[in-house]
């Protein structure tokens, strides 16, 4: 048997049928060998239900196919417990379904954590990856963002609390880039269920507050997964909604009461959320604002059309009511002339001849 921990690797997925064949190859194909690999499906529509089935049928040593009762949609965190509460393994590894892993990257974190027993998370750089699209605009798109702290570090409890985002300026991780120890996952409680739809955009970062406030993390400066951009991103469908500012909100409300249930006393953090907290109502009152300035907008310009179409109206029929006057006196004017002609002398005799003709053709 190996002597290398076993990993469990969750890629959780909903209607991925494009991408998520990469997702689960680049888990099959780490040099980390010693590793399971569960499937979860959240309830999907199209054929990535087929695609990892098959793999589970393939490999049926190292994949699993997990979903929920009902093939339900629950949400990514819910699927994320699922796979979790499943999992066998030492080390938890997540990987999203439109995202790849790097061959070292298992291998490499392993290593870390092994040589790091205090430390219940590692995590490095990602690359944001755009030429996956072979487009020749996406090119040159593809970087590394700087993380914005101090690599291959130890970061003790609570320190990258106020360092990293969402109350820090540095980069936060991605989910794909995390190697977490599972106890350390179960002493946080996993991830927070209640983030799902359009607030599923910081399911991530409730974990990883947890993760900072109660685990000392190892922070290094490799790369070891591809972040694919594409339009269907949850960050691109929650911003181009225009409901970011209310997500953050929630998520900002949900961790000033987590914090305060964690005994949390540390004054700079309190004062770093307060901040964030102040900043993001600030932002959303102007975005309501904005609206409701387009909102007045649309149905000032909408009241002007039906003014107009009235005003419209309103010609034609003066115009109407004009021609119908210079009708009626017409007509009126018709009546006169015929009551003269009938009045004549002419008219009258034409009317006795008729009348004697009429006799004598009898």
């Amino acid at each position: 048997m190996s002597k290398e921990p076993l990993v469990s690797c969750i890629i959780t997925f909903l209607n991925a049928e494009e991408f998520v064949g990469a997702a689960i190859e680049s888990v099959l194909a780490q040099t980390h060998e010693n590793l399971e690999l569960l499937l979860v499906d959240d309830g999907s529509t199209d054929g990535s239900t087929k695609t990892a089935l098959h793999y589970a049928e393939r490999f049926p040593e190292k994949v699993r196919y997990l979903e929920h009762a009902g093939h339900e949609n629950r949400g990514a965190a819910a699927s994320r417990n699922l796979g979790i509460g499943q999992a066998k393994g030492e080390y938890i590894a997540l990987l999203d379904s439109d995202d790849v892993w790097l061959g070292h990257k298992l291998e490499e974190q392993v290593a870390i954590l092994d040589s790091h027993p205090e430390a219940g998370m590692v995590y490095g750089q990602s690359q944001y990856w755009n030429s996956w699209t072979t487009k020749p605009e996406d090119a040159h798109r593809d970087h590394v963002p700087k993380l914005g702290v101090q690599t291959e570090t130890l970061f003790e409890p609570a320190m990258l609390s106020t360092l990293v985002y969402p109350l820090g300026p540095a980069t936060a991780p991605c989910p794909s880039d995390l190697l977490v120890r599972r106890a350390a996952v179960e002493r946080v409680g996993g991830f927070e269920e209640a983030f799902r739809g359009m607030y599923q955009l910081y399911d991530d970062q409730t974990f990883l507050a947890k993760m900072y406030l109660n685990e000392a993390v190892y922070v290094a400066g490799k790369c070891w997964d591809r972040y694919r951009q594409h339009p269907d991103q949850c960050v691109t469908v929650v911003r181009e909604s225009g409901q970011q500012h209310t997500v953050r909100l929630a998520f900002l409300r949900w961790l000033a009461e987590y914090y305060y249930v964690q005994g949390v006393e540390d004054t700079e953090l309190w004062k770093l959320l307060q901040e964030k907290q102040l900043q993001t109502t600030n932002r959303l009152q102007k975005e309501l604002s904005r609206e409701n300035n387009k909102r007045l907008r649309a149905k000032d310009a909408r009241i002007a059309q039906l003014e107009n179409s009235l005003k419209g109206q309103v010609r034609r029929t003066r115009r109407l009511r004009k021609r119908n006057r210079g009708l009626m006196q017409e007509v009126q004017n018709s009546n006169q002339e015929l009551g003269a002609i009938k009045g004549s002398v002419i008219w009258q005799l034409s009317r006795g001849l008729s009348r004697i003709r009429a006799r004598l053709s009898r």
